[in-house]
């Protein structure tokens, strides 16, 4: 137990003390407006009497001096963290009711008030850390450098920040911390568990800090000011610390390690490390640019500047208007501006600061004396506000009685007078404020509320002005903006990315808010800014074309496949912003000569094959686009993807056969043909779309060999070029893949060669081919290649697909087929699109067996395209006109709704449940099928699909 005072003695003692009028008087006043500190004064009156007996001064400087001996007393003290907790916390009663007193009295002005509390943390950490220190080395894990003083060569170093760290402490103030240790400089501890070690100490130390108990507590501590507080630890390596400020530290860091100092453990190493920063917080040139961060920072907590009335009652005089931290931002501004020229404008406390502008030329000396006057005013009334509950509050009472209770601890008459006075300095400080940002651009404007998204804590207002504008998790938005804000993607670590960023906030965050799902596009947005290299590039853009940020905000909330693309190549927003993006694509003609020109500008097989892959994610992103804003149809966009794929095929084939013949020469007057199946081959892709390709060569006459310096016989030759091609394909590059590659539709399937020759592709077909094979057949369509060759397998394709056939065996097999395909796919989700009974499976099958079943009979309904070949049946009469319309609404359905799903969401087999859809793709999904609400358009998918599944049934199934 700590040691008590006689209270009936020491009572007796205050009695015969407050005798004197005046001391009488001053006691009468503090027990009538302070329930704190009566409650001192009531549980310790020999500390009321020595204060009255000796005066404050006294009083603090002895519980100062011996905080600061501590370490001096015997050898146990120190490792006895509940005597130094209990010594700690006492020490801080008294010297907190010394300093009111000497506030109160008007004995110790402004200065000597906040000095006094200031040293008084300085030595109460200091003795802290000390304590910390002495345990870890009693418990054997720490080797003490100086056996004296266990903070010497200890390697922890504790900066103080903000308040403390420039000596304006105010009364009821947390303490901000930042904790570091120097590997450099422990001893005794095994490298591996130094961070381990480190933690700990300071663990212990902040324990003594802000524990409570009787006695009250020491200071509330705060370590968020360190690098990064969201992924880092409570202490942080030197070496991470120094490395995060070289790269990722922030303006609103710079601004805030002006006031830091060493105030506990090893001081020599605290120093070192700030002599260290100085290049960081001090720049040489004059960083404008910079700067601008800082004053967005505090434009963002006052959205509207000239809007709303500087009050009294429920007014913070901390962050309100006029209040403390516009007077510490107008010198901390400047402070960054020039600081790195004149070392005589570095000083940490904000008052000689402002003289020390002043004296450089850089404030007015109006300005200083009316910013001066407000600020030991603002501070006092903080002071009287801290002291009646010792609560850490700077928002003066709204209730009237209160406000009047504060007046009168104030010793103004009433409530009027306190106004009057406050009021005076609140416009004075606002109008020189105002004055200091009134070229600066308009922030928050967008939303009309808080947007401060800097510093360690959350913001009040800004998590209300968030929830304001449609955003139903606030926190998670404020906690996902932070990290952008604190450099945790590369996209992102640049000072300018995250000035732009910064400038940027309210119009992008108003973007997020009027998509269907705010939350989801800032989660999107998150992952495309995860994704990115870098970001000045995009948000000098936006910065430049504000429209960008609705489009994006679009793209983050329905199209998340664009937003990877666009996160590897921000530069495509160039092209949304061309004149032509409107148009839609041109023929395979001008994408020829388009993709020429790009790969003209290479020199290498590899550049050749990068420039490729470009190109084609340039071009699919643009049809996505088109696409998403409704420029293109689906069916539009579907055959825009099949042309560019086939034109990025083309492009490169004579270079794989170029390079190929470099080693094996070519077999004389002979090259392939590439014949497209599946989606490509019907021009119906999908952003997803792989590639059904066959590859067939003459194989007339003899075997020959080719006439290059390896030579190849003709079929190794074709087999070996034909992986090659592959390869150019489907390898991955510095860009990634061109497009994945299936050639299972080839003959024999897996099991046959790369490369068939033409007769092997005919025989194949017209005497082995099994019916999926022929159905196959029906999207097949020669795109490159030479032109007699291409038209002998397109002739080889119509025959094949006008055979006649044994029509049962054919409705068996697809029957079959289908059976097989829902007992592997099977699904009763609505959102299958393509393994839905009635989706799209059902449907292909429906026109490839029609096609099948009356090609021998009329060839031309044949057509690779399935809504060609639908109404080519009907031409024919093979289709009534109910079916396929119903067969033509469905296929545009589907395909409507695949290729958004493509655009949004990553499916397994298609699926894509409805829990999982958010909704803004739910009701863009609804404006794809023609209805209002999501219910609605999977009642269409419900009814389309029967009604598909009905004409399947009866075509396939029941027909017999």
């Amino acid at each position: 137990m700590c040691a008590q005072g006689n209270n009936t003695e020491d009572s007796g003692y205050v009695e015969r003390l407050t005798d004197d009028p005046d001391a009488r008087r001053l006691l009468c006043f503090v027990l009538t407006y302070s329930p704190f500190l009566t409650s001192i004064c009531l549980g310790d009156p020999r500390s009321v009497a020595d204060l009255l007996r000796f005066g404050p001064a006294h009083i603090i400087d002895g519980e100062i001096n011996r905080l600061r001996a501590l370490h001096l007393a015997d050898d146990t003290l120190l490792t006895d963290g509940a005597q130094i907790g209990c010594r700690l916390r006492q020490s801080k009663r008294r010297t907190a009711l010394a300093v009111a007193f000497g506030d109160i009295a008007g004995i110790l002005d402004h200065q000597k008030v906040t000095c006094a509390l200031s040293s008084f943390a300085d030595a109460a950490l200091a003795a802290a850390a000390r304590s910390a220190l002495a345990q870890a080395i009693a418990a054997g894990r720490l080797t003490g450098a100086e056996p004296s003083d266990p903070a010497i060569g200890s390697g922890l170093i504790v900066l103080a920040m903000g308040k403390l760290g420039a000596g304006e402490l105010n009364y009821s103030s947390d303490i901000d911390l930042i904790t570091l240790f120097d590997p450099e400089r422990v001893r005794g501890c095994k490298p591996e568990h130094m961070q381990r070690l480190f933690i700990r100490i300071t663990r212990e130390m902040v324990r003594l800090m802000d524990e409570r108990s009787a006695d009250g507590y020491v200071f509330r501590t705060d370590l968020r000011l360190r690098p990064d507080p969201g992924a880092t630890p409570i202490c942080v390596a030197l070496p991470t610390a120094e490395a995060y400020y070289e790269s990722q530290g922030q303006n609103w860091e710079r601004a805030a390690m002006i006031k830091a100092r060493v105030v506990a453990g090893d001081l020599d190493a605290g120093q070192a490390f700030l002599n260290w920063l100085k290049p960081f917080i001090w720049r040489r040139n004059l960083d404008f640019g910079a700067i601008q961060d800082i004053h967005s920072i505090k434009r963002q907590i006052h959205a509207h500047r000239g809007s709303g009335d500087v009050r009294v009652a429920g007014h913070n005089i901390k962050i309100g208007r006029g209040g403390i931290r516009e007077i510490e931002f107008f010198v901390q501004t400047q402070q960054l501006i020039w600081g790195g020229r004149n070392p005589d404008l570095r000083a940490r406390a904000t008052l000689t600061a402002m003289d020390a502008l002043v004296t450089a030329g850089r404030v007015a000396r109006e300005a200083r004396d009316d910013l001066r006057a407000a600020y030991i005013f603002l501070r006092t009334v903080e002071h009287r506000l801290q002291m009646v509950n010792d609560e850490q509050t700077q928002e003066l009472p709204a209730d009237p009685d209160c406000l009047g209770y504060l007046a009168r601890f104030l010793t103004f008459r009433d409530v009027q007078e306190l106004s009057e006075r406050l009021l005076v300095h609140l416009r004075k400080v606002e109008r020189h404020y105002a004055a200091l940002f009134q070229d600066a651009p308009s922030l928050g404007n967008e939303t009309g509320g808080n947007l401060v998204f800097t510093g360690v804590e959350s913001d009040l207002d800004t998590l209300a002005t968030l929830s304001d504008i449609g955003f139903r998790h606030p926190e998670t938005v404020d906690a996902t903006v932070r990290g952008w804000h604190h450099g945790r993607y590369r996209a992102t670590r640049s000072f300018r990315a995250r000035e732009l960023l910064t400038e940027l906030m309210p119009k992008l965050l108003k973007s997020m808010s009027a998509t269907p799902d705010p939350d989801m596009a800032v989660q999107k947005f998150d992952e495309f800014l995860a994704n990115m290299p870098a970001g000045v590039q995009l948000f000098s853009m936006i910065h430049s074309y504000p429209q960008l940020l609705d489009l994006l905000a679009e793209i983050m909330g329905e199209a998340p496949r664009l937003a990877e693309v666009l996160s590897r190549r921000p530069s495509l927003l160039d092209a949304v912003l061309s004149s032509d993006f409107l148009n839609k694509q041109g023929a395979m003609l001008s994408l020829t000569r388009d993709l020429e020109q790009w790969l003209a500008r290479e020199d290498s097989f590899e550049g050749i094959l990068d420039a490729a892959r470009r190109w084609t994610n340039d071009r699919r992103f643009l049809i996505g686009m088109q696409s998403l804003k409704g420029i293109i149809t689906p069916p539009d966009a579907a055959w825009g993807l099949s042309d560019v794929a086939e034109t990025a095929l083309a492009a490169i084939k004579p270079h794989v056969e170029g390079a190929f013949a470099m080693r094996h020469g070519q077999v004389a007057g002979e090259a392939f043909c590439t014949l497209a199946l599946g989606k490509l081959g019907s021009h119906e892709m999908t952003p997803t779309s792989d590639l059904d390709l066959v590859f067939i060569y003459p194989g007339q006459g003899e075997e020959r060999l080719s006439e290059g310096k390896r030579p190849l016989s003709r079929t190794r030759y074709f087999a070996r070029l034909g992986q090659r091609y592959i390869n150019a394909i489907a390898a991955p590059t510095a860009e990634g893949i061109l497009y994945e590659v299936d050639m299972r539709l080839r003959p024999s399937g897996n099991a046959g060669p790369i490369a068939c020759s033409l007769e092997a592709f005919r025989h194949y077909h017209r005497s082995e081919a099994w019916t999926w094979e022929r159905m196959a057949l029906t999207r097949a369509r020669p795109i490159n290649g030479p032109a007699p060759l291409r038209r002998q397998v397109a002739g080889i394709v119509r025959d094949v697909l006008t055979m006649p056939l044994n029509l049962d065996n054919i409705r068996r097999d697809i029957a079959d087929m289908r059976q097989r395909i829902a007992a592997t796919h099977h699904t009763e989700e609505l959102w299958s699109i393509k393994h839905l009974r009635g989706g799209l499976v059902d449907l292909e099958f429906i026109v490839q067996f029609l096609q099948l079943r009356h090609a021998a009979e009329v060839p031309a309904i044949l057509s690779p395209n399935t809504w060609r070949a639908i109404r080519n049946l009907e031409d024919a009469g093979f289709l009534s006109a109910t079916d396929a319309n119903c067969l033509k609404t469905a296929l545009d359905l589907w395909q409507a709704l695949q290729s958004q799903l493509h655009l949004s969401v990553t499916m397994d087999q298609d699926k894509a449940p409805r829990a999982t859809l958010p909704e803004a793709l739910r009701l863009h999904l609804a404006t794809l099928g023609g209805v209002d609400t999501f219910d609605g358009v999977e009642g269409m998918i419900r009814e389309t699909a029967a009604r598909v599944y009905g004409i399947f049934r009866c075509l396939i199934e029941e027909t017999g």
